[in-house]
């Protein structure tokens, strides 16, 4: 696709904004663009899908669509519809059983997505394997970090960096490995992130990125002041919660913060990762608990008599 430098100026301006998770102002920058473009559709979709603004996305984008946009309709339902999940996942198996050169990139992103939410990395890998496009990388990437092979997560880092080493996607990627590696990478993440906050504006990625150096560091304090500011930015965001959870459980002696951090993300973030590993793992414990429980339930002045 031939593209003019006013276009490849104002889609950059687009993809910056998302990838640093400044999801309004990729939404504003889209709007600004008068010529119909699928790329920008896609930006800005996904934008709202970051806000968990998915009724725009599906009211917007009909199960009729014939193009890659409809991707992004099943990506809202599955985010925004728990029982609707694994139709979703079901649709794209199969989309994903013929020749995966064939379909846009739009559909490989989406479906890597879904599969890293259902913690299917290997499957989200396949997809991604030997396809060069830099955010296809970065998830690939993701799922290696998620699994801990940080060896070859450093092989799929020289290829992002080869292809394009100054992408704001390539500095953000860099960064969440420096973060697996600990120790002394700890700080040059910490950079990074603190580089791309200069050149664009803090976001609560940004933000929370160097929370997650702070606490690695030891740095509680700093830590502490850096999530109080993303609070003052959005009280929900679940990123922002995890964070003060962990911080919480280095600081607070009484936890009750953790308690309460906690009870938020229970609350509010009923679909995320953590809540439903925490109430599996309670369901867990309350079934050893009747397993293994006393059998005998009279109360101890019965039995004494």
């Amino acid at each position: 696709m031939n593209r003019g430098n006013n276009e490849v100026s104002e889609l950059m301006d687009v993809e910056n904004a998302f990838y640093i998770g400044n999801y309004q102002t990729c939404i504003n920058e889209c709007n600004k663009i008068s010529k119909p473009s699928l790329e920008k559709d896609i930006f800005m979709y996904r934008s709202y899908i970051a806000q968990n603004k998915f009724r725009v996305v599906l009211d917007e984008i009909k199960p009729t669509n014939d193009t890659p946009l409809l991707a992004l309709r099943y990506l809202a339902e599955y985010m925004s519809n728990s029982s609707r999940k694994e139709a979703i996942v079901s649709i794209f198996d199969e989309k994903f059983h013929g020749d995966i050169n064939e379909l846009d990139v739009v559909w490989i992103i989406a479906g890597a997505i879904i599969y890293s939410n259902e913690e299917t990395y290997e499957t989200a890998m396949k997809i991604l394997v030997g396809n060069f496009n830099l955010e296809c990388l970065s998830l690939h990437l993701h799922c290696l970090l998620k699994m801990s092979r940080v060896d070859l997560a450093k092989q799929v880092m020289a290829t992002m960096q080869e292809k394009d080493d100054d992408a704001t996607l390539t500095q953000l990627s860099q960064a969440w490995l420096n973060i697996q590696i600990g120790g002394e990478k700890l700080q040059d993440a910490f950079f990074i992130f603190q580089d791309l906050c200069d050149k664009f504006s803090p976001t609560l990625l940004l933000l929370n990125g160097q929370a997650v150096c702070y606490i690695g560091q030891q740095k509680y304090d700093d830590a502490e002041q850096v999530l109080r500011e993303c609070l003052n930015r959005d009280p929900n965001n679940y990123d922002t919660l995890i964070n003060l959870l962990a911080l919480a459980q280095q600081k607070d002696k009484n936890a009750s913060q953790f308690s309460r951090y906690l009870s938020q993300i229970l609350d509010d973030h009923k679909g995320s990762s953590l809540v439903t590993a925490y109430n599996k793992r309670q369901a867990e414990f309350d079934r050893l608990v009747l397993q293994f429980g006393p059998s005998n339930t009279k109360p101890i002045d019965e039995i004494v008599a």
